[in-house]
């Protein structure tokens, strides 16, 4: 009886422990860690997990595991490694770390604060980590290789995070901007550069394009053309096959109707015989009186019968011979075109190769007249240098006299001031110069001499009065025919008078002939 007073208050304690219980039971979602800190020293940390607590000697606090996005932006322009003001924008995704050591520190941080606040506090240091990254890279880096800043932002940063428990996921570059616009000029670059490789692809595509429909074109024709002879050496044939088939065929049907009427006439005949016989032993029967009738009537059918059976069989003979024949002469007709049509495709052919033949022959015959031409104006040359006797040489050696000579003494014309020691001998050092041009021009008729078998001097002594009026000259090395010859065309052309000298200038020494001495130029002032 006593138990059952105190039932009541038994009830009362234990639903009082059961909700005391239940107030000391958390469990903590996956996203979310509960940190329950009071009795020991370091806090007991839940994840997705549940476990008891004392409310009155611990505490229960929350921190957010949940990945935070956080945009970094630089306010103001940074300076790159190539002291170029750039803005940069970037979003990082961070998280807190895993372990039990980064749950702590990220405790001491952020511990019952928001995924906003955690991100507005994160963003000061995220902002200066990529802030040192771009004053370590140039502009062209940053836009060209935004993977590799990335990586180096986040290594930056996963050092300063890791001390705050953070763990750096991913940074990813939004935009680069620059305030002077180098980045679209560099755009602007490139994309000339882009649409320059394009054009040339473009243009080789087109070639090979081009190329490669000529080629199916070409491959197309040679096969069409050949299909097409094919195709008519085929018809030829068949056409030809088909008219002696026709032909045979024709003839077959000829001899079987020409046996046909054969046949039938026979039959007719046999068929007539007969009743001639029958009417012969009726008539026998009938009359012997008439007997003789008879005979002599018999006599006449048999006469008419045979005659008429002869001219009906030789008319069926000669219709069925001309019905052949007419067969005949149509199928040979029939062959005649086909083989004329095969022909006239050869004949074309032929004409086609014998133009091509025809054009190349006329090619080479022109390339054969041409060298036969060039080969007769070299004969002609060389016939014409054969012509050029002794007389020839002369006359052209000298026509070229003055100019050699002049070309002698141009050194001499050159000096501007002559000092002449005279020798002790007595020789006089002036007329020694005067008298070089003089010596290297009778030195040159002695090598013409030896050399053509042609006197020169000789040839000069025709200049003189009589050698013009007696024609008297002989020239060593000629015939005295060619001598006359030299002399009568030295004395037909003109003589020319040389001017006379300006004042300070030297005249241009003649050539002396080979019997005299040679002149002396006149003294100059040493």
């Amino acid at each position: 009886m006593e138990l059952l007073d105190y039932l009541p208050v038994i009830v009362v304690a234990i639903v009082i422990l059961a909700i005391f219980v239940a107030k000391c039971y958390i469990k903590a979602p996956p996203n979310v860690a509960y940190i329950i800190s009071g009795i020991k020293s370091q806090p007991r940390i839940f994840v997705g997990s549940g476990g008891f607590y004392l409310p009155l000697l611990e505490r229960i606090d929350w921190l957010f595991l949940g990945q935070l996005s956080v945009d970094i932006k630089t306010e103001q322009s940074v300076p790159t490694n190539d002291f170029i003001n750039v803005r940069v924008d970037a979003v990082a995704k961070v998280m807190v770390g895993d372990t039990a050591e980064d749950r702590l520190k990220a405790s001491r941080n952020f511990l019952n604060m928001n995924p906003d606040d955690i991100a507005g506090t994160l963003k000061d240091s995220l902002e200066g980590n990529m802030r040192e990254i771009i004053g370590t890279l140039s502009l062209k880096s940053i836009n060209t290789d935004r993977d590799s800043f990335s990586d180096q932002v986040m290594a930056k940063a996963a050092a300063d995070m890791k001390k705050l428990g953070i763990e750096v996921i991913s940074c990813n570059i939004q935009n680069v901007s620059d305030e002077n616009g180098l980045i679209e000029n560099l755009g602007a670059d490139n994309t000339a550069k882009i649409r320059k490789d394009a054009s040339i692809a473009k243009a080789l595509a087109d070639r090979d394009v081009a190329i490669a429909q000529a080629q199916a074109a070409k491959e197309a024709n040679d096969a069409r053309v050949a299909s097409e002879l094919e195709i008519a050496q085929k018809q030829n044939d068949l056409a030809i096959r088909q008219a002696e088939l026709k032909k045979d065929a024709d003839i077959k049907k000829a001899m079987a109707d020409a046996a046909y009427e054969i046949q039938r006439q026979e039959q007719e005949k046999s068929i007539q015989e007969a009743t001639v016989n029958a009417q012969i032993k009726r008539a026998e029967r009938e009359a012997d009186l008439r007997k003789q009738q008879v005979e002599v009537r018999e006599q006449e059918l048999a006469a008419e019968i045979q005659k008429k059976a002869d001219a009906d069989k030789y008319a069926v003979e000669k219709q069925a011979e001309a019905e052949l024949t007419r067969r005949t002469k149509e199928a040979e007709a029939v062959l005649i075109e086909q083989k004329k049509n095969a022909e006239a495709i050869k004949a074309r052919g032929e004409a086609e190769a014998a133009a091509i033949r025809a054009k190349g022959e006329a090619e080479a015959a022109a390339i054969k007249l041409k060298g036969e031409a060039e080969a007769a104006a070299m004969d002609k040359k060389a016939e014409a240098y054969a012509k050029y006797n002794k007389a020839a040489i002369a006359e052209m050696a000298i026509r070229i006299m003055p100019e050699i000579a002049g070309k002698i003494a141009e050194p001499l014309s050159q000096i501007d001031k002559i000092t002449v020691i005279s020798g002790g001998n007595g020789a006089n050092g002036v007329g020694e110069v005067a008298n070089t041009a003089p010596l290297v021009m009778a030195r040159l008729f002695e090598t013409m001499k030896e050399t053509t078998g042609v006197d020169l001097g000789e040839i000069l002594r025709a200049q003189t009065y009589d050698a013009k009026v007696n024609r008297n000259i002989n020239i060593s090395g000629l015939s005295p025919e060619t001598g006359k010859q030299v002399a009568d065309v030295l004395a037909a052309e003109p003589h020319e008078e040389k001017p006379e000298a300006k004042q300070g200038e030297e005249t241009e020494p003649a050539a002396p002939p080979a019997d005299s001495e040679p002149a002396k130029a006149p003294q100059q002032n040493g």
